[in-house]
C-alpha cells in the first residue's frame, strides 16, 4: 500500500494524469469544433450568430482553458517521445527536468494566448 501512495505523489504520475485528461477533453471538444465549422456551410448569417455568441467572456475563458489543455497534451507527448527515443540513462534528474520544461512551456503558451485576448 505504501508504494501505491508514493507512486501517486511522483511528478511523472501527475504528468500521466494531465496527459490523459487533456486528451479526453480534446476528444470531447473535437465534435463541437466540427459543428462550429459546419455553421459556415449553412450560410454567413448562421456563422455570424455563432461568432457573436463566442465573444462572451465565459467562452473566452473556456478558449484559454482549451489552449492550455492542448499545450499540456502537446508538451506531454513531446516529453514522452523524448524519453522513448533519446538515451536518458546517464542523466540524473532528467525526468523531472523534462516535466518542469513541459509544464513551463504549457503555462507560457496558455499565458500568451490569454494576453492575446486582452
Amino acid at each position: 500500500m505504501k508504494n501505491d501512495t508514493r507512486s501517486r505523489n511522483h511528478p511523472a504520475y501527475w504528468a500521466f494524469v494531465v496527459h490523459r485528461i487533456s486528451g479526453l477533453a480534446l476528444t470531447l471538444f473535437l465534435p463541437l469544433h466540427f459543428w462550429a465549422l459546419g455553421n459556415a456551410l449553412h450560410g454567413e448569417a448562421k456563422l455570424e450568430t455563432f461568432l457573436r455568441w463566442s465573444d462572451q467572456p465565459l467562452v473566452k475563458c473556456a478558449e484559454v482553458g482549451l489552449v492550455l489543455l492542448l499545450a499540456a497534451h502537446l508538451t506531454g507527448g513531446l516529453r514522452l517521445l523524448m524519453l522513448e527515443f533519446m538515451d536518458w540513462r546517464h542523466v540524473g534528474d532528467s525526468h523531472k527536468t523534462l516535466l518542469a520544461c513541459a509544464a513551463g512551456a504549457s503555462a507560457a503558451i496558455g499565458l500568451l494566448f490569454l494576453l492575446n485576448l486582452l
